[in-house]
């Protein structure tokens, strides 16, 4: 009888375990969700990008950009990136259609694939400028919660996430993403590569109300090998704008003009 009952209990915990796994999965999958809803507009939109690389709090590069952005059917973004500094790069773009980043240069006015890793200056790479949502190339869990502290040095309740890549274009192997409890903003990510080494630290903080909403403004980008290396990349000027599908193809790049905006 007593063996029975022991049985009977452990049975029970083992199904309670295996139908409370698939509701942490869900639980993580939606606040992963509701933290890509702060961390970018979920609109069509248009912002100037600024990016300043630090070493050692010295100034050594800087460019700027802007993204052109707007959702596809899955709700994931498609972007065009238009590099607008330095002099010498200025009219290349990226583009991301769905799972595919391509640079074309208006030179050659040739369209070549791209890799999301690759760096485009200090610590942001390519995948860092490119407007996406997180829930549509990472599954995530739940790894409890933490106090930690933000960007703009508050100390903050956070749950935990691991987020694990689910297509090849996700431009980190492994994230572990820090999410507030409180409102859903995501904190703080460290972004490990294939060899699941840590490649970088970033910091989401200078939170703003964008079209309607409180968005981050700058993220901190530290280096996962040299702590005196920093890269920070401010959004300004965001524009709610209406950009066509038919933009959004390597075919159409050599027609893009910063006056078609």
């Amino acid at each position: 009888m007593r063996i029975t009952l022991l049985k009977s209990l452990q049975l029970s915990c083992l199904f309670t375990s295996l139908v409370a796994l698939p509701a942490l999965a869900d639980r993580a999958q939606e606040i992963l969700k509701r933290s890509d809803m702060i961390r970018n507009p979920q609109t069509s939109f248009v912002v100037n990008v600024s990016l300043k690389q630090y070493e050692n709090n010295q100034l050594t590069d800087q460019n700027r950009v802007t993204t052109h952005s707007r959702q596809n059917k899955t709700g994931q973004f498609l972007t065009i990136v238009h590099m607008d500094e330095p002099n010498n790069d200025r009219g290349k773009l990226l583009l991301r259609n769905d799972n595919i980043l391509w640079f074309y240069d208006p030179k050659s006015k040739a369209s070549v694939r791209m890799s999301p890793r690759q760096r485009l200056l200090g610590n942001a790479s390519n995948g860092d400028v490119i407007t996406s949502n997180f829930t549509l190339d990472y599954s995530a869990t739940l790894d409890g919660e933490e106090t930690i502290t933000d960007g703009d040095r508050n100390s903050r309740l956070a749950w935990k996430l691991k987020l694990s890549a689910i297509n090849e274009f996700a431009p980190y192997k492994q994230v572990e993403l820090w999410v507030d409890k409180e409102n859903d903003r995501p904190l703080k990510g460290k972004f490990y590569g294939n060899s699941g080494k840590l490649l970088k630290v970033a910091w989401y903080r200078n939170w703003q109300p964008v079209l309607g909403e409180i968005h981050p403004t700058e993220v901190v980008i530290g280096d996962g090998f040299n702590p005196n290396k920093i890269t920070l990349m401010q959004m300004s000027q965001y524009q709610a704008k209406e950009l066509p599908l038919s933009w959004f193809n390597k075919e159409w790049l050599s027609h893009f003009t910063t006056q078609g905006q």
